[in-house]
């Protein structure tokens, strides 16, 4: 809901998060500890954070763009993940951090040290991961690289960005197919910007390549508001959960609670702009 016009007040949120809990997530990424001015959705989460109530084992993960933002969230112990969006397109990095890729990675650096004192663990999000509408360099050898990189400083949880939908599902299927077994011991993801026509081969060429971290979103509401005109929505949750089922593979999200936590997300999107 990041990137949506109108505000949507805190109460609201704190339900909508208190059903998502009830449906069994392993991991909700919830809030941003952010400039209210670039995100002015997001400029309650310190509230949503503190009225939390925190269900079974799904854990809380807020997103972070500096150092500054990383300090406030550690506050919090009912955080579990910081997530923080490093871009592998030196245009994207600056429009959505203010920050050169250089000056990013410093700032992962210190995040990372601070995560660890902490009790937190950071997770990369390789935007622009299959490639950028901005012309800036890019083939699949830089994920490696930069995986690689986050790899040497601690980083254990990377997932891959498909932050403007230009993936294919071959292509998906080689990165991910690559660096899962190059890299055994950190968690990859994917985060997948996708039409909901291509959505299922994206999702199962990385299931059958060997992820088993996806990001999505309820009713495919979102993408990056910084992406401005290539913005392309993320994957739906409900689909990917119904097609994970009907393939066989047991998700352990409850079927009733989604569909609550889905209702109400239409109620709260609709009331103020736009049904889905």
């Amino acid at each position: 809901m990041q990137g949506w016009p109108e505000f949507i007040p805190s109460d609201e949120k704190i339900h909508y998060l208190d059903l998502l809990m009830d449906a069994g997530f392993d991991t909700i990424d919830y809030g941003s500890f952010v400039s209210q001015k670039a995100i002015p959705q997001m400029a309650d989460t310190a509230l949503v954070t503190e009225s939390a109530v925190k269900k079974g084992h799904t854990k809380l993960l807020a997103i972070i763009a500096n150092v500054r933002g990383a300090q406030q969230a550690v506050e919090f112990t009912k955080i579990d993940f910081l997530g923080f969006p490093f871009s592998v397109s030196e245009t994207f990095q600056q429009r959505n951090t203010h920050s050169s890729i250089a000056e990013s990675f410093e700032n992962v650096k210190q995040i990372q040290n601070l995560c660890v004192t902490r009790a937190k663990k950071l997770v990369i999000y390789l935007s622009m991961g299959f490639g950028n509408p901005y012309g800036d360099p890019y083939n699949e050898s830089i994920i490696s690289e930069w995986i690689e990189k986050m790899q040497e400083i601690g980083i254990e949880i990377i997932s891959i960005a498909d932050t403007v939908g230009l993936s294919t599902p071959g292509q998906v299927s080689r990165i991910v197919g690559h660096v899962v077994p190059a890299f055994p011991s950190v968690e990859i993801g994917v985060h997948l910007h996708s039409t909901k026509l291509e959505m299922e081969a994206k999702v199962w060429a990385a299931y059958e390549a060997g992820c088993k971290r996806f990001d999505s979103a309820i009713k495919g509401i979102g993408g990056c508001p910084m992406a401005g005109n290539h913005l392309v929505g993320n994957i739906n949750t409900e689909d990917m959960i119904q097609l994970f089922e009907a393939r066989g593979i047991k998700t352990g999200i409850n079927p009733e609670a989604l569909a609550m936590a889905s209702s109400y997300a239409n109620r709260i999107f609709k009331s103020h702009g736009v049904s889905r």
